[in-house]
């Protein structure tokens, strides 16, 4: 296996020095970038696997690159926040971001986030090379192989790897209902620490790109008190 690299954006060099010597300990390349502009040059260069995200950055704060990352890139993006700041982590997961993790926080649950989320990416790195099946629903084309989405035109709609894995699991269990916590199990394992807000606001982002209207979804539908059913008639290929 490759060891991982990650990307560290933080201003704060006491912090970030503190993060990196931690993760460098756990067998994990570290670069840290202290704002956006030198994010961008090191991925210019550079692979990275992840990247932790200070949300408070000078000049471009990190909501801002998170929706910039996001409209060209599905690398997968641990934002930092404030602790307790729970309206911000919540935008951050709209932003696109794969997880979230408050300040005031302990290194080693860092790096079981990290790991969390890499481990994730692996699966569906795996699951692409194992059967290859895509999926139909409603005139969309779910692409399993190539991981995309296509709308009944045949553009192409752009996906998080979070919105695919959640998708996909939609997709090969259509007309069940799913909980929140079923749905945590099935896109991001039993060591995932994610809250049921999290996945609300996962199929927030999923409906937005599938629903004509988000407000009314005839696709993804909420159950009451149980959680959410994908409606269409699903066909595999």
């Amino acid at each position: 296996m490759n060891t991982p690299h990650i990307l560290i954006v933080e201003d704060d060099k006491d912090i970030g020095l503190l993060v990196a010597k931690y993760l460098k300990a756990n067998e994990m390349r570290v670069t840290i970038a202290e704002n956006g502009r030198a994010m961008d040059r090191v991925l210019a260069d550079t692979r990275i696997s992840l990247i932790v995200l200070d949300r408070m950055l000078p000049g471009e704060d990190g909501l801002s690159i998170c929706r910039r990352l996001r409209a060209s890139s599905d690398i997968p993006i641990i934002i930092l926040t404030a602790q307790g700041d729970e309206i911000e982590r919540i935008v951050g997961l709209e932003m696109g971001a794969d997880d979230y993790i408050g300040k005031p926080f302990n290194p080693r649950e860092l790096l079981a986030r990290i790991r969390a989320v890499l481990r994730r990416r692996d699966d569906a790195v795996a699951a692409v090379a194992g059967p290859k099946r895509s999926y139909r629903f409603a005139g969309w084309m779910l692409d399993g192989p190539m991981r995309r989405l296509y709308d009944p035109g045949g553009a192409r709609v752009e996906l998080t790897g979070a919105e695919f894995d959640l998708l996909l699991v939609f997709c090969e269990r259509p007309g069940r209902t799913l909980s929140r916590d079923q749905i945590i199990e099935l896109t991001q394992g039993r060591e995932a620490a994610p809250s049921e807000r999290s996945v609300d606001i996962l199929v927030s982002r999923l409906r937005r790109k599938l629903e004509r209207d988000p407000r009314d979804p005839e696709l993804l539908q909420t159950i009451r008190s149980s959680g959410y059913l994908f409606s269409p008639e699903v066909s595999s290929e």
